[in-house]
């Protein structure tokens, strides 16, 4: 064999012997385990924290990292849950489930040093003792191999709540939640014989495919003290900054089916929905629905939407949708001292603060009147007003008045009667100028309630104003435009 040859076999036996000398040493570092107890684990949190849940409910997951700093690789003897089922805390470390038949905990967890295990947690609370939130909560605990225990603290408040499934309500029947919040899945129907009573004070937390369908009546009346309250049913958070309470599109929202009439709704706050209340088509001489003192907020669709109905809105707040913040089609509607602003944050194709017509498609729904009085109709565009009419024979009869109204075509409509036509310049700023106390989109904060700037202020006709306002307040002897009363502070 030449002796270059040689030569070349033996320096790679040498490289060879080398690298794996250096490989086994690598891994011979890698794969010690330190059993001193300065040898700590580094966590993400202290405390997982998952807001409030209701009880038999599970909720959603929550996750942290365990870090290894310690220059040296831990092992931990064991991963356990201090009261194991207890809590209905349930915890997966690593991929591991701590299942009832492991005794809530795993074992001979290895982090090798500056390597990390994801810990996921989720709860599904008993029943508590006592209703009202109580504080649930236990510690994973570490267990390392050098004896050290380490913990990270888990908690919720859990909260008792009654749960409705799929529930027909076929007699007159009353929903009170002023104990104990009432948590709602699938759809709560209201038989055509029946009438649904909710009493003042009650929060209805609505699963995200649950409803409410009225082929009988709907009677939610609460007062300035105690709204009614109709909502998602998540407590958490999207983001650290974004409750889902203030997202949309969180459940179905309100039907009121052909059906049905005689519906009330007053000192109601209905957010976070789909589409807030729909009026389906109906005998336009019978009263559909009366909707007072009541706020219909940050809705994936529409506001309100009638067809063809005899709706009545008073101190109302309708504000922030991802269609029209109230749409009509035809009917008879009047809107008298209502609020609606159209300022939707998750889409560009926003819709218009409200939008009437007397077609949909190929139906046509005569306009037989629609009234709006000492209201605001604005928003983010030049346009917060847009009508659709279908042709000289079908009735399209509307009036505006004494009203504040952003419309960039301001013309010479004897529809519009002592008319505010407001500019784009005049929306509320986060600085604080404009209409309102608060547009701030950044955080998904709203205040509808006056700014001292706005022309809104003493600019209602007192021939059709209201004795108070949205919350209770009463009016002066010149009211606000609007559904809030400015209150002036020395």
């Amino acid at each position: 064999m030449p002796v270059v040859i040689i030569a070349m076999i033996k320096i790679l036996h040498v490289f060879l012997a080398f690298a794996c000398g250096f490989f086994l040493c690598a891994c011979s570092d890698d794969d010690s385990f330190s059993t001193s107890s300065s040898g700590l684990l580094t966590f993400s949190t202290d405390t997982v924290r998952l807001d409030t849940v209701f009880t038999t409910v599970p909720s959603s997951t929550r996750s942290f990292w365990v870090y290894n700093k310690s220059g040296d690789g831990l092992r931990c003897l064991s991963v356990r849950l201090a009261n194991g089922n207890q809590t209905g805390f349930r915890v997966n470390v690593d991929g591991e489930y701590l299942s009832p038949e492991a005794g809530y905990q795993v074992q001979n967890v290895e982090i090798r040093k500056n390597d990390s295990v994801r810990i996921f947690v989720e709860l599904t609370s008993p029943v508590n003792a006592t209703d009202g939130p109580q504080l649930t909560e236990d510690d994973l605990v570490f267990h390392l191999e050098s004896g050290v225990e380490q913990k990270v603290n888990l908690n919720a408040y859990t909260w008792n709540a009654t749960l409705l499934r799929d529930v027909v309500i076929n007699s007159d029947s009353t929903i009170d939640g002023r104990d104990k919040p009432v948590v709602i899945y699938g759809c709560l129907k209201v038989d055509s014989m029946a009438t649904l009573r909710i009493a003042p004070g009650t929060t209805l937390f609505f699963h995200s495919d649950a409803g409410i369908d009225v082929y009988g009546k709907l009677i939610a009346e609460g007062t300035a003290d105690e709204n009614i309250t109709f909502r998602g049913d998540r407590t958490d958070k999207m983001f650290d900054y974004l409750p889902y309470d203030l997202v949309s599109g969180q459940w179905r929202g309100i039907r009121l089916h052909g059906s049905s009439y005689g519906n009330r709704v007053s000192y109601a706050d209905i957010h976070g929905t789909f589409d807030g209340i729909v009026c389906d088509s109906s005998d336009v001489s019978k009263h559909k629905l009366l909707l007072r003192n009541s706020i219909v907020h940050n809705c994936q669709g529409d506001g309100l939407r009638t067809y063809s109905s005899m709706v009545k809105v008073e101190n109302s707040q309708l504000t922030n949708a991802s269609g029209n913040c109230v749409a009509v089609y035809g009917g008879n509607v009047s809107m008298v001292h209502c609020t609606l602003a159209q300022f939707y944050p998750f889409s560009s194709s926003r819709g218009v603060a409200l939008m009437f017509t007397n077609i949909d498609g190929d139906k046509i729904f005569p306009l037989e009147r629609m009234d709006c009085i000492n209201s605001i109709v604005t928003g983010y565009g030049e346009d917060m007003l847009y009508s659709i009419k279908a042709d000289k024979a079908t009735a399209f009869n509307y009036h505006f008045i004494s009203s504040l109204v952003r419309i960039s075509e301001r013309g010479s409509d004897e529809n519009f009667i002592d008319v505010k036509f407001e500019n784009v310049e005049d929306t509320l700023s986060i600085s604080g100028d404009g209409n309102f106390k608060l547009i701030d989109i950044d955080h998904q904060r709203y205040d509808f309630h006056l700014d001292a700037k706005s022309p809104a202020i003493g600019a209602a006709n007192k021939d059709y104003s209201l004795p108070e306002d949205r919350d209770g307040t009463p009016r002066d002897d010149t009211p606000d435009i609007g559904c809030y009363e400015f209150i002036w502070v020395e």
